[in-house]
């Protein structure tokens, strides 16, 4: 597991230097802009994501703040940052608002490079390359010669336009996602370095038509584990200065959805050499790609669960992942878990976190802890069945996070006026409960229940640690792990797992040099 310590060293910053600052009379340090907005966005959710999913920054003192390690000596000129929990597509006007903004803040600023502070999955109405369409915009701003340099999710899209106006491009090597901040460390890194020098790298990307979720490419497992550990060596060729894959994003329903590698570095043929090396074994092992976890049908996993002596057993609702976009409020695990006479009978102790119903919350809130609610939980968002389940509760425990405010409760079910042996938390907020102080606010323990059912892909490492058995449920929603049932129409193809084969990466798929960004192309039908 990823153990470094970061710490922060605001003597390295000037902040908010005015642009009208000569570039002799700033001293060696590159002038270096930040800015992005950062979701991951599934297109077959029916959730929008708005406004209020974003935590906003602005400002160069508070976009820093935001990297907990020691940000490289440099002028920065931080303008806006918006960072969400994975949802649904972007709302066209909150997009263009945020793109205006930036695109305000940039304009007349002389900078030596940017930073683009992006996840890479993102979705807007409209548009089927967001970050493509945010990038071209910033390049028409602050021009062809600043440096521009982006770390991104592993689970992103690099498509051509977001490859030809940025010039430096890594992403993470672990999922879980443990190196994140480690990536964003190394990408800062990289940017400014170049960009003090004025030095423009040389790069490559190689598209490899895989589609795959990130339940089939956790680096825990084979063959995404060697990989990603074939890394380290061709980072020893001489001329390559960094190499990434993407294994892209799978649920989105879009042409630049795809795996990806891109290298860069000081020799031309060498960074062509290596993404066309990592390239072919990605496709060597297109066949071998399978789930992080046993699957089954969540009826089977639960039946395996409370069967087992394992205890905490864990069941994914790999579906409705709020991680990956998920509503986070489908019901069929719920209604399961009502209804089974274990739980029913409180022989089975079992947990469901969690859900997201501000009217079920809100009504916990009321009644207080003790009090007793007649409510009904889920399917507001995703509204397939079974829909809003109605249940009796008991309120056992409130919380309220400590930055954001978001308010949740858990909810203890009763049959009649008599406890079930069933637990569901529910939040004002949709959100992801993948760790220890999360459960603790709430006086809840990841170990202290028999069964734990949670909307997830993978488990995070909190709960891989806390699991004394696990099972992946192939369970429906807006991030099902089963791609066939979603409907994918606008994807390239040939495409696995839609086809059978694809072609080998030749040398003539490599993608090279830079090309003037143009606009990529909008839809209308997200």
């Amino acid at each position: 597991m990823y153990t470094r310590q970061y710490r922060r060293h605001p003597q390295t910053c000037i902040r908010d230097t005015p642009a009208t600052a000569s570039r002799e009379s700033r001293s060696t340090r590159p002038r270096i802009g930040i800015a992005g907005i950062a979701i991951e966005s599934s297109t077959f959710t029916p959730y929008r994501s708005g406004a209020a999913d974003f935590e906003v920054r602005r400002g160069t003192a508070e976009i820093l703040a935001r990297y907990p390690f020691e940000v490289p000596e440099a002028e920065y000129v931080g303008v806006l940052h918006a960072r969400a929990l994975p949802g649904g597509v972007l709302e066209r006007a909150v997009y263009d608002a945020w793109k205006q903004e930036i695109l305000e803040g940039l304009t007349g600023q002389d900078l030596d490079g940017f930073f683009f502070d992006i996840h890479g999955a993102m979705s807007v109405e409209g548009l089927d390359d967001a970050e493509g369409d945010l990038i071209t915009a910033i390049r028409s701003v602050i021009g062809p010669r600043p440096i521009v340099g982006t770390a991104m999710d592993l689970h992103g899209n690099v498509s051509p336009t977001l490859f030809d106006a940025c010039d430096l491009l890594t992403c993470y090597r672990h999922a879980p996602h443990i190196d994140a901040w480690e990536t964003r460390e190394r990408g800062l890194r990289d940017l400014v370095e170049h960009a003090a020098r004025g030095h423009r790298p040389h790069k490559a990307l190689v598209h490899v038509p895989i589609l795959l979720p990130g339940e089939k490419t956790s680096t825990r497992i084979e063959p995404a584990k060697s990989l990603y550990e074939k890394i380290p060596g061709l980072l020893e060729h001489p001329g390559v200065r960094d190499i990434s894959c993407w294994v892209g994003f799978a649920w989105a329903d879009q042409p630049r959805c795809k795996a990806a590698i891109v290298a860069f570095g000081d020799d031309q043929q060498a960074v062509e050499d290596a993404a066309l090396e990592l390239a072919t074994a990605l496709w060597q092992a297109r066949h071998d790609f399978v789930f992080v976890a046993p699957t089954a049908s969540f009826t089977d996993c639960l039946d395996r669960a409370i069967a087992s002596d394992a205890r905490p057993f864990w069941i994914s609702d790999s579906g409705d992942n709020p991680g990956a976009g998920g509503a986070d409020d489908t019901t069929g695990c719920l209604a399961e878990l009502i209804a089974r006479p274990e739980i029913r009978s409180a022989q089975i102790s079992a947990l469901m976190v969690s859900l997201v119903d501000p009217g079920a919350t809100d009504a916990a809130v009321l009644a207080g802890i003790g009090g007793r609610i007649d409510v009904e939980v889920g399917g507001h968002i995703d509204t397939r069945e079974p829909g809003p389940v109605p249940l009796r509760a008991e309120v056992t425990a409130l919380a309220q996070h400590p930055t954001v405010g978001e308010q949740a409760a858990a909810l203890r079910v009763l049959e009649g006026e008599k406890p079930t042996g069933l637990t569901v938390v529910v939040t004002a907020r949709r959100s992801q409960w993948c760790t220890h102080p999360q459960f603790d606010r709430l006086g809840l323990s990841m170990t202290g229940f028999d069964v734990v059912t949670v909307k997830m892909g993978y488990l995070e490492p909190d709960q891989y640690d806390s699991a004394a058995d696990w099972l992946l449920a192939l369970t429906p929603g807006g991030v099902d792990q089963d791609l066939q049932r979603l409907g994918h129409t606008h994807i390239d193809r040939p495409m696995i797992p839609f086809d059978a084969e694809i072609p080998a990466p030749a040398r003539a798929d490599v993608r090279s040099g830079s090309i003037p960004p143009s606009s990529p192309e909008s839809r209308e039908d997200l």
